[in-house]
């Protein structure tokens, strides 16, 4: 069975590393990039520095998760004041 796990190096902080995300975390973390006019490795590399504990990946994927969560309920609030 093939994995759904994609390695990727980004650029954090002028030094590559790489991050093994789902294809979905890494579709989602380009369009939030892009969103924020901002390239994927300068996103990764502000996530990377707010984390307080664990691995990268799991840090993007808490990201990502909290991004579009804050987003539904703010679409939701939005709606109801209608």
């Amino acid at each position: 069975m093939k994995s759904s796990i994609v390695k990727r190096c980004v650029l954090i902080g002028g030094h590559k590393t790489t991050v093994s995300l789902e294809e979905p975390f890494w579709t989602d973390l380009k369009q939030i990039a892009h969103a924020q006019q901002m390239t994927p490795s300068k996103l990764v590399t502000e996530i990377d520095g707010r984390r307080e504990h664990g691995n990268l990946s799991s840090a993007i994927r808490l990201f990502v998760l909290h991004h579009f969560r804050v987003n539904r309920t703010r679409a939701r609030r939005k709606r109801n004041q209608l």
